[in-house]
């Protein structure tokens, strides 16, 4: 069960010592608060673990700081959307809003490899008014000898390129918990001068101690990549991993799945998603287009398949856009065949604006007959 107390509410009144001493009264169950403090209000939940069916909501309600009490109807208790749970779902983070009625780009490289290619990419990325990128320094690969990213001897410049070009944010894999204090220290040396939206891999998905070490630190916001190989439930419960530690911000991004299925292309989309995951959970939800294609075939419409992907996602209400791009892709050091070319971005942008504003039209359409 999860008790939402009315915004700002005094922990020191005697309305709130009322409801703690009823709450220290019941057995079996485990009680954990988490607070969210914006610019304006704090905001304060409850989460009532262990045997909670035989409580009475009603009575539970009738608290005078309790906004409402909701039973939680799934197993991820934190970030499920829950029977009588329709509340607004966003957080902000350094400037950027993500919710679920939000839309962001992040385009960029999936691996850095020079200085140079960087700022090429975050000059583009300003030039079109957008402020977040993808920015890969940390990279799993499948082959051992495989380039595995830069780590931190990129951050630095990676850090001062996005201060210089106003970039608000950049979604970058980590593959281990030392990562966090890297990325922390470069920032902190930094001054500062951009976020990062720390992200969890598709072969991390159910590395379950990163996702409790993620879980536990509140400075960055997370982006979970779907497992590539599991059901949504599974990938959903690993995301909760995330939020029972504590850490909220997560935003759940659909990869593709791993199937010959999907041939020609490199993973079966599963874009379909998207509104089950609003549905089912409180979290943005983003798609990767690149990796879910793979490649940069085009049909006889001369349109990419990876931007009709894009847009599928995009119409079907994704809040959230992570595509490769390059400057030159047949230098690229990871997933270079997928990347799209630097004189396609703005395309990009553009086609992504028609699928939102028809995404908005289809809401409109709903509303007016329902």
């Amino acid at each position: 069960m999860i008790i939402i107390l009315k915004p700002d509410a005094d922990k020191t009144s005697n309305e709130y010592k009322s409801l703690q001493t009823y709450l220290d009264n019941l057995n079996d169950i485990t009680i954990r608060m988490h607070e969210e403090i914006g610019e304006q209000q704090r905001l304060t939940e409850l989460y009532l673990v262990g045997n909670t069916a035989a409580l009475d909501i009603s009575q539970i309600n009738n608290f005078s700081v309790v906004e409402r009490a909701v039973r939680v109807s799934r197993e991820y208790r934190v970030l499920g959307r829950h029977s009588e749970d329709v509340r607004d779902s966003h957080f902000d983070y350094n400037g950027v809003r993500f919710g679920q009625d939000e839309f962001n780009i992040f385009a960029g490289l999936c691996a850095v490899d020079t200085r140079e290619h960087v700022e090429e990419m975050m000059r583009a990325i300003k030039d079109l008014g957008l402020n977040c990128t993808r920015m890969g320094a940390y990279k799993p690969r499948t082959n051992p000898y495989s380039f595995q990213g830069f780590g931190k001897k990129c951050l630095p410049y990676v850090f001062e390129l996005a201060g210089k070009y106003d970039i608000k944010v950049i979604s970058m894999e980590i593959t281990h918990d030392v990562h966090i204090e890297e990325i922390s220290y470069a920032l902190e040396k930094a001054g500062n001068p951009t976020g990062v939206m720390l992200q969890i891999g598709t072969r991390n998905t159910q590395n379950f101690e990163l996702l409790k070490a993620v879980g536990r630190q509140r400075l960055f916001p997370v982006l979970i990549k779907r497992g590539f190989g599991i059901t949504l439930e599974e990938s959903l419960n690993a995301a909760e991993y995330l939020a029972s530690e504590g850490n909220h911000n997560v935003v759940f991004c659909l990869r593709g799945m791993k199937t010959n299925m999907g041939d020609p292309h490199r993973n079966l989309v599963d874009f379909a998603h998207v509104p089950v995951v609003k549905r089912l959970t409180h979290m943005p939800v983003c798609i990767d287009p690149s990796h879910s294609v793979g490649s940069r075939e085009r049909g006889p419409d001369g349109m990419l398949d990876v931007m009709h992907a894009a847009t599928q996602g995009v119409i079907a209400g994704a809040n959230m856009v992570l595509a490769d791009f390059h400057p030159d892709p047949e230098t690229a050091l990871v997933d270079g065949p997928q990347a799209l070319l630097m004189g396609e971005l703005e395309w990009f942008v553009e086609d992504l604006a028609i699928a939102r504003k028809a995404f908005l039209e289809r809401k409109k359409c709903y509303n007016k007959y329902n």
